[in-house]
């Protein structure tokens, strides 16, 4: 199926990003006929600029039902191909655009071994960061209406349990009934994308000054 709008949002979020200096490691769309739902993933390296985190991704969730939805709210888009498929074209929801990021932690950096102590001590201390920085996200996040979790897995080694994956999660909503011409749907996204981006960047100063004192500890 095709997505003109979908499409016209990922080169604006392309054409941002290079804008700014900001080269992805991944930059893939995903579509899936069955549910006529596509979407856009994209991935950034935090290597040079985090001591404990590896990279963020970006995702963004589209569907047919939203594309026809914004298709018949804008001006010139009579012609396009979603408005001539009934189960499309009668979708009376509000288009929304939905949006997850993600931020890796490096987990090796994040648990130093501390030859000096035994037991479970990695994820014990590992629970008291996580703790100070989704306090911090929070206030930071308080005005957007969103969801933050954690998703963590456990395993163990001679030194005790330790968490093999910590990853921050955070799920954005964007309703886009206000925009009346695509340009104006392109300049929606790119300022929502500028304020993620500048969020993006405030957890992380957060991690960075939260973990550089817990692991010095």
């Amino acid at each position: 199926m095709q997505y003109p709008i979908f499409n016209s949002i990922i080169n604006t979020v392309d054409t941002n990003l290079e804008r700014r200096g900001i080269s992805t490691e991944m930059f893939k769309t995903w579509e899936n006929s069955k549910i006529n739902a596509t979407g856009l993933e994209l991935e950034i390296n935090l290597s040079k600029i985090s001591s404990y985190l590896r990279s963020m991704s970006i995702n963004f969730d589209w569907d047919g039902f939203r594309e026809a939805s914004l298709a018949k709210k804008l001006e010139g888009m009579d012609a396009h191909p979603f408005l001539t498929i009934d189960k499309l074209k009668k979708s009376s929801i509000i288009p929304t655009i939905d949006v997850e990021m993600s931020w890796f932690f490096e987990e090796d950096t994040c648990q130093p071994i501390k030859p000096d102590k035994n037991g479970n001590y990695r994820v014990e201390h590992a629970s008291v960061w996580m703790e100070s920085v989704s306090k911090k996200v929070n206030e930071l996040l308080a005005k957007d209406d969103i969801i933050t979790r954690w998703h963590v897995e456990i395993e163990g080694d001679k030194n005790g349990k330790y968490l093999s994956a910590i990853n921050l999660i955070s799920y954005f909503q964007y309703q886009l009934d206000s925009p009346s011409s695509l340009n104006e749907v392109n300049q929606f996204v790119s300022r929502r994308l500028q304020d993620l981006l500048f969020k993006a960047n405030k957890v992380i100063n957060i991690s960075d000054e939260i973990l550089s004192n817990a692991v010095a500890a």
